[in-house]
């Protein structure tokens, strides 16, 4: 492994593990949610309306991992700090996979 991917694998795990920051500061500065992770509901309170293309595909995706968060809405800060660090870890580790993947297709291919 060469220094710039061991820099590059400190970094992807450095930001997996600040992801907590993205419920910690809205709970710290009463904002209820964090910046832009809005639903259709507060997008359209917000806004004053929801646009078309939102009304359409709002429920084409669901996420695996609703919110980040494996405890649920009642669940404790602990809870949602953890499930945040293991959603980042977990997108991580889909993401290098994916890459690994191609790259592998693409050379055993030629292109």
């Amino acid at each position: 492994m060469t220094v710039f991917q061991k820099r590059l694998w400190i970094g992807l795990i450095v930001l997996a593990l600040l992801t907590p920051l993205g419920i910690i500061l809205p709970e710290k500065f009463k904002a209820e949610e964090a910046w832009g992770e809005w639903g259709a509901e507060k997008l359209e309170k917000l806004l004053g309306y929801l646009p078309e293309g939102l009304k359409k595909w709002a429920d084409f995706w669901k996420a695996p991992i609703p919110d980040y968060n494996l405890g649920g809405d009642e669940a404790s800060m602990t809870v949602q700090i953890l499930s945040y660090v293991a959603s980042g870890l977990l997108g991580v580790g889909i993401c290098v996979g994916a890459v690994y993947l191609a790259s592998r297709w693409i050379v055993r291919n030629g292109k």
